[in-house]
């Protein structure tokens, strides 16, 4: 199970199962947009605040992914999520309307691959049969917890990125048709004191070079072993800057092989109010749930690495001058031969 220092090996190879993703307004009129299950016309969601649409979406991406694997809710033995706001509380509700055993994980945006990367484990290890692991966000929500309410029109620098309004969920099986989960790397914290909240793709390029570095280390391979490697939400910034350490340290990660979700999410000229590009915890678990895995449904890759990316800053560590501690958990998924 363990394989070097900090990674997993699956064994006994956990299924995909199934994947829902459900997204905003603004994620319909990007790119991915025809990789979603269901996408929202507003931001509210028929509800009364950002909050309980985000919620919203949670569940109705993880009643999508339930429904698609032809199971009941009673099926699943364990629901892992987690997301952006205080205390999880979307996804902690979601979990009350589900009513399934639930473990609530906080890696900020990196819980995409925390919450896979566990699931698979549980699954490998005989712990639980079927797993719902999945994240979202809400832009309005976070942007009112972390930055500015998007009602007092604050002006953003160029580094800044857009948080996506999305849920992205993949119910992990011990068998049945879809892709495999083979190998997990669990990231550290890395922090190169960077204290800026609209600069998190340069604040969080560091813990990708890392974590991709100890994944080849840990199991002896190469950029050659993957189709495609990606980052979830490191931008235009973070994304040189993370190909450019990769390169300071000597380890190669050609530009065609290499991409990030939160350049994949949205079209980055004709939506210029993303500015640097998507984050959020939405961003990866979309992109990967929707517009990734139909590309190994299609025979278009079929191996891949997802590296999520998280910056795990509060309001009161910025407001008490933090820096920002980062961290990013890679999960290796590929077609059955």
């Amino acid at each position: 199970m363990l394989q070097g220092h900090q990674s997993w090996v699956f064994a006994n190879r956990p299924v995909i199962r199934s994947v829902a993703t459900v997204g905003g307004p603004y994620e319909a009129q990007g790119p991915v947009a025809e990789d979603f299950d269901l996408l929202h016309g507003d931001l509210w969601l028929g509800q009364d605040s950002f909050e309980k649409a985000g919620k919203k979406m949670m569940e109705e991406a993880c009643e999508i992914a339930v429904q698609k694997a032809g199971l009941q809710k009673q099926d699943i033995q364990f629901f892992l999520a987690g997301d952006l706001l205080n205390q999880i509380t979307p996804s902690s509700f979601a979990a009350r309307t589900l009513a399934i055993p639930y473990l609530g994980l906080y890696g900020a945006c990196s819980t995409s691959m925390e919450s896979l990367a566990l699931a698979a484990l549980f699954v490998d290890s005989k712990s639980a049969q079927y797993v719902l692991a999945g994240t979202g966000s809400h832009n309005a929500a976070v942007e009112k917890q972390f930055r500015y309410p998007t009602e007092y029109g604050g002006q953003k620098p160029p580094t800044a990125q857009w948080t996506v309004t999305g849920a992205g969920v993949a119910l992990v099986a011990d068998k049945g048709e879809g892709p495999v989960i083979t190998r997990a790397t669990i990231g550290r914290i890395v922090d190169m004191g960077i204290s800026d909240p609209f600069n998190m793709g340069a604040a969080m390029a560091p813990a990708a070079a890392d974590t991709i570095t100890a994944h080849f280390r840990d199991f002896d391979v190469d950029h050659q072993e993957y189709d495609l490697i990606a980052t979830g939400d490191l931008g235009k910034v973070g994304y040189r800057i993370c190909a450019d350490l990769m390169q300071k340290h000597g380890v190669e990660l050609p530009e065609v092989k290499y991409t990030d979700c939160g350049l994949l999410i949205y079209d980055m000229e004709r939506q210029r109010d993303v500015l640097a590009g998507g984050s959020g915890c939405g961003c990866s678990a979309t992109v990967t749930y929707g517009h990734i895995l139909n590309r190994m449904k299609r025979g278009e890759l079929n191996k891949v690495l997802i590296v999520a990316t998280g910056a795990l800053l509060s309001p009161l560590s910025f407001q008490q001058k933090e820096s920002i501690p980062c961290i990013a958990h890679a999960v290796a998924i590929e077609n059955v031969q």
